[in-house]
């Protein structure tokens, strides 16, 4: 993505951002605009250490941090280094894209302590509301401009729609992952990535804990009927059960269940996730992280939502692959069958998806 060329000198945009896997992802498109509007890759800061893995590689992300999510920052070992880039990033745009009452403090301290000027920032105040698409908010925000910087020489993009999520694969993570294809089974037949679990089922514990009381649990009886549902329709298919690692208890009732051969469980981090989802045809998921990861890698995706409304927390595809919603008050209620019928009304051409990719 070529930046564009300014009469003032290019700035490196800060940003804020303490969120989970599926809002990160959902940044990159805010960052591609910045990159855009500013000339200059951004810096960000983050709360986990698995931001690194979220953009490494990535054009628009100059270099990133993580600093604790619940102790002060001082107790965490990325704090001098985030003070150094924000002095040296003077008068760059500082754009804080957090709403929670806890973390907002926390990055006025931070800001202070490092000694920038109060006009170089702006903080979102928007929370995400329960009608509009949580992303078009985003880039409104990024779309305004801070005091201290001049409007006319940073004029900013349109936000229309135009901006989408990006994410990077390398070609090492490509190879690695067709390597570990190969020994599932795999001779390139089509790959359907299917992901089960979500924040709340992370281990043993966590899935004791929350299945009955997580409204984006689907039964273990529906996961096998939708594998099934998947062989027949596709008998030729690789079905990929994804999970993060702590999620391998989870993964292993359902593909016993389930009863069938050439059934993979991938029990893996996020470099993996992006190089499957890059690979795969299709891909079914509860309302998670990984299902934006897949839909700003173009995978043509069906998602279950809870009580999060998809009109809020809908994936934006990273080109002009389709992304379905299957909507209820508890995933429980949406039969295998509707699942099936969504995901059978999804391209099966690889190719075709690609098309449409934002060339900004």
């Amino acid at each position: 993505m070529p930046a564009p060329r300014h009469a003032a000198r290019a700035l490196h945009p800060f940003v804020f951002r303490h969120g989970r896997v599926g809002d990160m992802a959902m940044l990159t498109a805010v960052l591609r605009a910045l990159h855009r509007r500013y000339g200059a890759p951004c810096y960000v800061v983050g709360m986990d250490p698995w931001i690194h893995d979220m953009y490494l590689g990535h054009p628009d992300v100059a270099a990133c941090w993580h600093v604790p999510r619940k102790a002060p920052f001082a107790f965490g070992l990325a704090w001098p280094a985030v003070v150094r880039a924000l002095r040296r990033s003077a008068p760059g745009p500082v754009y804080v894209i957090e709403h929670h009452r806890r973390e907002v403090p926390r990055i006025r301290r931070l800001l202070s302590l490092a000694g920038v000027d109060p006009r170089r920032c702006l903080y979102i105040e928007e929370e995400p509301g329960t009608e509009r698409l949580w992303l078009d908010c985003l880039l409104e925000f990024a779309a305004r401009t801070p005091p201290a910087v001049r409007a006319a020489d940073y004029p900013p993009p349109a936000v229309a729609g135009a901006w989408r999520p990006h994410l990077r694969v390398l070609e090492s993570e490509r190879r690695t992952a067709r390597e570990w294809l190969a020994a599932q089974g795999w001779r390139g037949e089509p790959v359907v990535l299917v992901q089960p679990g979500n924040h709340r089922t992370m281990g043993r514990r966590r899935v004791r804990q929350w299945v009955d009381r997580d409204d984006k649990t689907w039964p273990l009886a529906h996961w096998a009927e939708l594998l099934c549902g998947i062989r027949a329709a596709l008998p030729e298919a690789l079905i990929v059960l994804r999970g993060a690692p702590a999620e391998a208890p989870m993964l292993e009732p359902i593909a016993r269940a389930a009863g069938l051969p050439r059934v993979a469980l991938a029990a893996c981090g996020l470099r993996r996730l992006f190089a499957l989802c890059e690979l795969a045809q299709s891909m079914i998921s509860v309302d998670t992280g990984p299902a934006h990861v897949g839909a700003a890698l173009c995978v043509p995706l069906v998602v279950l939502y809870g009580i999060q409304s998809p009109r809020v927390w809908l994936p934006r595809s990273g080109g002009c692959s389709p992304v379905l919603a299957l909507e209820s008050r508890h995933v429980g209620q949406i039969a295998p069958q509707e699942v099936l019928e969504q995901w059978r009304s999804l391209p099966g051409d690889r190719g075709a998806r690609d098309c449409g990719k934002p060339q900004q």
